[in-house]
């Protein structure tokens, strides 16, 4: 996937763990894009730790990681030397310009591709929708630090889905299900995950009533 990623790896990821292999279903991968984007670092690189981890332990967590980062370093190597003879050169700052649009491009049409996810969100599409106008109010046209983005529009988010899964719980008389433990599958690589559901798939469960 790494490698198949130029100008992002984010529309990559989501067709490989959501449409193809089905680990993951839409509500899940958001959620866990969502923890990947506000942890310290790249949110790939994040997300394939988290879900190397879960799936396949520390290990898998290794691997993960190990597979996002070394072959792309090395064409990244390669190419700056090779790019540094033609910098100044009026066709490569265009070319660079235009790689610049076509990464903005994969960006938006993956986060269109997982709009469709907010409908089953705990929170509503509504609530989800205003949040995220929320954030790009503060960020793009008020230009507030992220880090204060996140704890304000971020924590009202926390705080109403947890309020919405503790008035699930109670509605119906059961806890939400814990997420599975950490190095579940470990030592079998021959194994194919199953999709893992989101909190909101686990509260829609409980409000159907399903066991």
């Amino acid at each position: 996937m790494a490698l198949q990623g130029f100008g992002g790896v984010l529309a990559i990821v989501q067709r490989e763990l959501v449409e193809r292999k089905r680990w993951l279903t839409p509500q899940a991968f958001l959620e866990d894009w969502s923890v990947a984007q506000i942890m310290p670092g790249p949110n790939v690189m994040n997300l394939s730790m988290m879900l190397g981890g879960r799936f396949f332990g520390w290990t898998g967590a290794l691997a993960a990681v190990a597979g996002m980062l070394v072959f792309p370093t090395l064409i990244v190597l390669v190419l700056a030397a090779l790019f540094a003879n033609f910098a100044d050169q009026a066709m490569a700052v265009g070319a660079m310009r235009g790689f610049t649009a076509v990464s903005a491009g994969t960006i938006a049409g993956a986060a269109i591709r997982l709009l469709p996810a907010l409908k089953g969100h705990i929170l509503g599409w509504r609530v989800c929708t205003a949040l995220a106008a929320s954030t790009f109010v503060c960020i793009a046209w008020l230009g507030l630090p992220l880090v204060w983005v996140l704890l304000a529009v971020g924590g009202t988010g926390c705080t109403l889905a947890w309020w919405r899964l503790l008035h699930s719980a109670r509605v119906n008389g059961t806890a939400p299900e814990p997420a599975p433990a950490q190095g579940q599958g470990q030592g079998q690589g021959q194994a194919t995950p199953q999709a893992h559901p989101s909190v909101g798939d686990r509260a829609a469960s409980n409000e159907a009533g399903t066991p």
